[in-house]
């Protein structure tokens, strides 16, 4: 089964609201962009969004220039559903952020919760920073969340990577300056408890 296979696999079987990464709005991933930026034309991508209430956030906070990038068509389309005729102000992209092609020096804020850890292999990891430098901004923001060094060693039945600040700075190379870092408990739909980590990086 490749990625996009299982991702669709995923939210087929589960509700929106069942998966454990589910929260009904990402708080902190809202406040970092918001000190990110303040200009409502800047143009913005969310990795992974799926079914994420992120967009819907952003759009009711006046962001306009906004990117929704996931290999599950399955959840964009969900998502384009729940926000109806709204969705066509939105830029929706059904890849693998691994091997999608992106403009370059294109957005002044990436966006990404939950999926960087699941690059277990380099070469992933590789692409995605080497991808990540080419579409951003000079002087642009990266808010990124990952698992922490607590967090969970597997999630919807795959592995990932657990990371500390210092060890997703040096993912991410000398290019990129760490503005700010923060430890958080999630709580998932199940009950449990998920650590993550919150970064925001500005391309030097």
């Amino acid at each position: 089964m490749n990625g996009k296979e299982h991702w669709d696999g995923v939210y087929h079987k589960r509700a929106a609201d069942a998966v454990s990464w589910y929260r009904p709005h990402l708080e902190t991933s809202l406040r970092l962009i918001g000190e990110s930026t303040s200009d409502r034309g800047a143009t913005i991508i969310d990795i992974g969004g799926g079914e994420s209430t992120l967009v819907d956030d952003l759009l009711q906070r006046g962001y306009r220039n906004l990117t929704v990038l996931d290999m599950s068509a399955v959840a964009l389309n969900a998502t384009k559903q729940r926000l109806g005729s709204v969705a066509e102000q939105i830029t929706w992209l059904d890849s693998d952020i691994t091997v999608v092609e992106l403009p370059e020096h294109r957005y002044d804020v990436w966006h990404d919760r939950a999926v960087f850890h699941f690059l277990t292999e380099p070469s992933q990891r590789n692409a995605y920073t080497h991808l990540l430098t080419r579409a951003i901004k000079f002087g642009g923001h990266v808010v990124i969340g990952t698992f922490g060094p607590l967090g969970p060693n597997r999630c919807s039945g795959l592995e990932v990577r657990r990371y500390d600040a210092q060890l997703l700075s040096e993912e991410f190379g000398a290019g990129f300056g760490l503005v700010t870092s923060t430890l958080e408990d999630h709580h998932t739909p199940a009950g449990s408890i998920q650590q993550f980590l919150y970064c925001c990086f500005q391309k030097l």
